[in-house]
């Protein structure tokens, strides 16, 4: 992971879920987090997302996918 200040504003980048493209915003360390996850698992990042995307559909409440993958990706760290 790159060693940036925590506070920073939200980066937009374009990700495409099962050939969908869709733009989500997360701080840097996010996007860190989300790169090293997705190298550990073995997968592209945008598939990734997509199971991510999967699991939070499920959610009898769904968060928007932002949120969701904040908080999967603090679930995963703990």
């Amino acid at each position: 992971m790159t060693a940036q200040v925590p506070y920073h504003p939200p980066v937009k980048r374009s990700i495409a879920i099962e050939g969908h493209k869709t733009s989500i915003s997360l701080e840097p360390i996010f996007w860190d987090m989300l790169r090293d996850a997705a190298a550990v698992e073995g997968v592209a990042i945008n598939a990734l997302v997509a199971r991510i995307d999967e699991e939070r559909i499920k959610s009898e409440t769904p968060p928007g996918l932002a949120s969701a993958i904040r908080v999967w990706l603090v679930s995963r760290e703990s």
